[in-house]
């Protein structure tokens, strides 16, 4: 990733090669051939990141750049509000480089991924879990400004190195692979930096490759981490004019498509996958033929404690 520590060739036996943060990326591309046999329906497999998600692309983005520009010196505090899987970035590069890390988050999120970010270390504010990742972001405000000088407040849902890290890392994978096949790209909305970003770097590629975004049905859903954009605070960086499709999935048929992935792909995938594939099935339905390429932000071990489960093992 642009600004990152660059991986090290060894050049004496028990040299160290790789860096924790040069890790990050070049994730594989899985075709889903059970799920869609006669198709070109592709996942990006982002849990083959070290800190298990997508999101480790932006936080390292964030972070190398606020470190670069001063924002970020030794002895300061990473703050930001979280979902849970930039958290678990943040919590995992700042115990990496010696940073404390402070994180507001909804008290609904997973138990696995407060046991994570404890691991790590991390200091964690609950929030409201009503208010889902809004209210996440308000606390995190109200901590910056009563206390600049301490924290660093990254601001994942402002911060214009969100996206650049996708339109850095993510979009060129995803050409690269496809050997510049790629016809349609879907992406689900949390902060929607994977969905601006792998966006912005195909259609400067090829301007008819179409960018389907994906939303929950409704403001009260069970999709965690994802955002109903018209009931939400909207990040500063999404563009709601920017996708050429908007699709809108219900929180039971991204549960199914969860399940359906574990026993006919045996991949094992969080629920914002599951919203993925509702969307990219569809699309690959109505092309075929042609591919189609979505992300699979996380691997489902964070959400095993969810009822859907349950009622379907």
């Amino acid at each position: 990733m642009s600004g990152s520590a660059v991986r090290k060739i060894p050049t004496a036996m028990g040299e160290i090669g790789d860096t924790l943060t040069g890790l990050i990326g070049n994730t594989p591309l899985l075709r889903l051939e059970r799920i869609v046999p006669e198709g070109n329906l592709f996942a990006k497999a982002e849990w083959e990141n070290p800190g298990g998600s997508t999101k480790d692309r932006p936080a390292w983005k964030i972070i190398s750049a606020a470190e670069r520009d001063g924002q970020l010196p030794p002895g300061k505090t990473i703050l930001d509000a979280t979902s849970g899987n930039t958290g678990i970035a943040y919590a995992m590069i700042g115990a990496s480089r010696g940073y404390p890390v402070r994180l507001c988050m909804p008290a609904s999120v997973s138990p696995a991924r407060v046991k994570i970010l404890q691991a790590f270390g991390a200091e964690m504010i609950l929030t409201d879990p009503g208010l889902f990742s809004d209210g996440a972001i308000v606390k995190a405000r109200e901590l910056f400004s009563a206390d600049p000088g301490r924290y660093f407040y990254a601001d994942q849902y402002s911060n214009e190195n969100n996206w650049k890290a996708h339109f850095e890392t993510t979009g060129p994978e995803i050409y690269r692979q496809t050997r510049q096949s790629v016809r349609h790209f879907i992406a689900t909305l949390g902060t929607s930096g994977t969905f601006m970003g792998v966006g912005r770097y195909l259609k400067a590629q090829d301007s008819s490759i179409q960018i389907v975004e994906v939303q929950p049905d409704s403001a009260f859903h069970g999709l965690e981490g994802m955002k109903h954009m018209e009931s939400a605070m909207v990040p500063e960086f999404y563009d709601p004019e920017f996708a050429d499709r908007k699709m809108a999935v219900r929180t039971e048929a991204a549960y199914a498509a969860v399940v359906a992935l574990s026993k006919k792909e045996g991949l094992l995938v969080g629920i914002s996958s599951g919203a993925a594939l509702v969307a990219a099935r569809q699309i690959a339905a109505e092309h075929p033929g042609e591919c189609v390429v979505t992300v699979f932000p996380d691997n489902g071990l964070k959400y095993l404690s969810e009822r859907f489960w349950s009622d379907n093992l």
